[in-house]
């Protein structure tokens, strides 16, 4: 068989197996809590998986591998600040949010837990937080969709439209029927399979460029800046990298997965399990980009004309064709587990936050069901008509989105779990003020060159929320008193680590 047979065939059992997840999940999935958050029955093992591979998305095997292998080891600076914040995010919002969700009005969005906990009866604040992630995540899907693109562009040599299509027909398919437990359990075999691949290419890559010294050697050849994390940068530009750390506070589709939890215990062994997956990964596709400069450099003869492609050329050359199509299949992956949880997220933001906030349905949960997959259809048309020009790297239409939930939702989900005295007018303000600053800054060629726009967003919006907080505050006992609850029970679940009184 020729080597596009053999990737081929792995690439069609991939989307075959996260079919058939789909069509389990669908079986049990019977209302909109089954479809939003899979009944809040995520294990540990899940949770962590299923967070960390729609976290990463193909900017993990293609955006950030490509950053590095066009720059050096400066762009790691966004790996340092991404594993400081997810730790930080399993350690300080996970538990609470799992147990304050529940006691306040079972929240199964991020809007709706924001409209329950701060007991806003104008709804504002809901249906603001609802329209920030509708137009957040259409971009974020969109750079999923462009990803897909590329990959088959690169793999396959087909068109970049024909790659881009396909990738978004499997991901609705699963996403559309499955809901959150079909996102779920495919994120947890796709993060599986792009950890196998990100230890495997550049661990059999530096034997092939001739050992660690060799391939440092060859590195040092191309540039000597290439090694250094701070030859060639600036200390804003260090600090713009650190801080997309901040955005993991404030992304939905990945703080949805503690709300699933069983138990806010179990966040203790799920952080555990998703650092750990997330610190081999990032190693690995740092490893990859390194590997990469090395091969080329010493095989003049061959060229890369796409630095994003780096993992996926460096997976045809190392391995067989079927193990290539395996590595093929990761990227795949990762760009279908993220494009799947935002589609879900923004089909609850759309249902749940906007629908039923504005018409006050009294529909049932069938029908509520079958508006979330009629979301899902539509906001992935939005995103593919979006991404049809292949506009910009893939890593840019992530690091946009990412600032826009860092810079809106952060500062407001730490206040509302952390802080009795934000009020939702405090909220509305702060919410708003970040979107704003991120959308202005991020277009603005003189400021966002300067520092990303998250840092901006992120302080903007905590100095207001809590400014704000403070003029409009009234004691409300029903706010204290689920405020209290949500500590008594993470008191009685968790380990004394998890629990603080504030």
């Amino acid at each position: 068989m020729s080597d596009l047979t053999y990737q081929t065939l792995a690439l069609v059992a991939y989307m075959v197996a996260m079919l058939a997840i789909g069509a389990w999940a669908y079986r049990r999935t019977s209302n909109l809590d089954d479809y939003m958050l899979g009944g809040r029955d995520l294990g540990p093992m899940v949770s962590a998986l299923s967070a960390g591979a729609s976290d990463m998305s193909g900017w993990l095997l293609m955006g950030l591998p490509g950053a590095i292998y066009a720059t050096g080891l400066m762009e790691g600076w966004i790996a340092v600040g991404l594993t400081i914040g997810a730790w930080l995010n399993w350690k300080v919002v996970a538990p609470r949010l799992r147990t304050y969700t529940e006691v306040s009005g079972n929240s199964i969005t991020v809007p709706s837990f924001l409209e329950n906990r701060l007991k806003d009866r104008s709804r504002l604040l809901r249906m603001a937080s609802g329209a920030v992630i509708l137009v957040f995540f259409t971009f974020y899907v969109s750079s999923g969709m462009v990803a897909g693109g590329v990959f088959f562009e690169s793999s396959f040599d087909t068109s970049f439209h024909t790659g881009m299509l396909v990738v978004a027909a499997v991901v609705v398919a699963y996403t559309l029927f499955g809901g959150f437990l079909a996102v779920s359990y495919t994120d947890f075999v796709q993060g599986a399979i792009m950890l196998l691949a990100l230890v495997l290419v550049p661990v059999v890559g530096v034997f092939v460029t001739g050992g660690f010294a060799e391939t440092a050697a060859s590195i040092r050849d191309v540039d000597t800046a290439r090694l250094s994390m701070l030859e060639g940068a600036t200390f804003l530009g260090v600090v713009s990298a650190v801080a997309w750390g901040l955005g993991y506070f404030g992304q939905p589709h990945i703080i949805v997965r503690f709300m699933a939890l069983r138990t806010a215990r179990e966040a203790v062994a799920a952080r555990r399990i998703g650092i750990g997956w997330m610190m081999l990964s990032l190693f690995g596709a740092v490893g990859t980009a390194l590997v990469g400069i090395a091969y080329f450099q010493q095989n003049p003869d061959e060229t890369l004309t796409d630095p994003e492609a780096v993992f996926i050329v460096m997976g045809q050359i190392l391995f067989h064709p079927l193990v290539a199509g395996i590595m093929l299949a990761a990227v795949l992956a990762a760009i279908m587990s993220t494009i799947s949880s935002q589609l879900l997220v923004t089909s609850s933001a759309l249902v749940e936050d906007l629908y039923k906030a504005v018409f006050k349905t009294d529909a049932s949960d069938r029908q509520l069901v079958l508006f979330g997959r009629l979301a899902v259809l539509g906001i992935a048309i939005i995103a593919a008509v979006l991404a049809w020009p292949k506009s910009g790297t893939v890593l840019d239409l992530v690091a946009y989105a990412w600032a826009g939930f860092g810079g809106a939702f952060g500062p407001i989900i730490l206040l509302s779990l952390w802080w009795r005295k934000l009020t939702a007018p405090g909220a509305l303000a702060g919410l708003v003020v970040g979107a704003v600053t991120v959308i202005v800054w991020g277009n603005v060629e003189a400021l966002s060159s300067q520092i990303y726009e998250i840092v901006p967003g992120f302080v903007l919006n905590t100095v207001v929320a809590v400014v704000v907080s403070l003029m409009t505050y009234r004691e409300n006992p029903t706010i204290e008193a689920e405020f209290d609850e949500a500590i008594r029970m993470l008191d009685a679940e968790g380990p004394a680590e998890e629990s603080a009184r504030v």
